[in-house]
């Protein structure tokens, strides 16, 4: 073996072996790898029953658990993708036991799914629901690139300088929101398009400039809108699942977005998208 050859040889033997667990877990559509760290930083996490470090690499033959139930891939399982228009009052958590009014038993799908991102307790309207973790990965990436539109109703008039205050960026959370679209449709609802989603983003804007929501609607992510009455859904079309696709493809690698911050698909977390 010549020299060159003989340093492939180490190169390889020295690059760790196996699938880390997080990605393991996101490519069988159980949760995204962000809401897989935190599994396994809470210790719901084990192979072959210990809980694993951070990191931790899968091998051949390694049985692995969340919160005590072996999880597999479903052999054969078609890829899901849905959009529900959801109503107020149901959680966007996948914890079917500590929270009576989540979105999985509501929507009551007959295999395994989970919320892209969050949408408030006490807010309506889009949000997607899927069982592939690939997409859900690409998606949380995609910082400052999608937009999302919200139908907006506060509790008192507003004037023109709300809306340019709104518009320009507010102060919240020790940050600046960044720039957005916004448009009065009457004395006291606006329209509102958004590329962030800082934590109740909508709801502290407003309350920082002296107003309070109390009606707030998704209308549409990216090129899908709210199509459907509410506490209905519907799947994907194959034309918007690809634009959706060719919009997620041109994010960057190792992006880490605004409006996503909360989403923890099976960890219990009453935080939400902006809202």
């Amino acid at each position: 073996m010549d020299a060159l050859a003989a340093y492939l040889c180490a190169m390889e033997e020295s690059q760790p072996s196996g699938k880390r667990i997080n990605k393991y877990l996101s490519e069988i559509g159980y949760c995204s790898r962000r809401a897989a760290d935190k599994l396994i930083e809470l210790g719901q996490v084990t192979i072959n029953g210990v809980v694993p470090e951070m990191g931790t690499r899968l091998q051949p033959g390694d049985v692995v658990a969340v919160k005590g139930e072996e999880v597999g891939k479903l052999e054969g399982a078609a890829p899901v993708y849905i959009a529900l228009h959801k109503p107020v009052g149901i959680v966007c958590t996948t914890d079917q036991v500590r929270e009576k009014d989540n979105i999985i038993d509501f929507i009551d799908y007959p295999t395994r799914i989970f919320p892209i991102g969050r949408l408030d307790k006490m807010s309506e309207g889009l949000i997607f629901l899927t069982n592939d973790g690939d997409i859900v990965n690409k998606i949380l990436r995609a910082r400052h690139q999608h937009e999302k539109e919200y139908h907006v109703m506060v509790n008192r008039e507003f004037d023109d300088a709300f809306l340019e205050k709104m518009s320009a960026g507010v102060q919240i959370l020790d940050t600046i929101t960044l720039p957005c679209a916004i448009e009065r449709t009457s004395a006291t609802t606006f329209r509102m398009i958004l590329t962030q989603g800082l934590n109740r983003q909508i709801r502290r804007m407003c309350e920082a400039l002296g107003h309070r929501v109390i009606r707030l609607q998704r209308s549409r992510i990216m090129n899908v809108d709210l199509d459907m009455p509410m506490g209905e859904w519907r799947h994907l079309t194959e034309e918007e699942l690809t634009e959706i696709h060719l919009r997620i493809s041109k994010v960057g690698e190792g992006q880490e977005p605004d409006w996503v911050e909360s989403e923890e698909p099976n960890v219990e977390n009453e935080s939400d998208q902006p809202s």
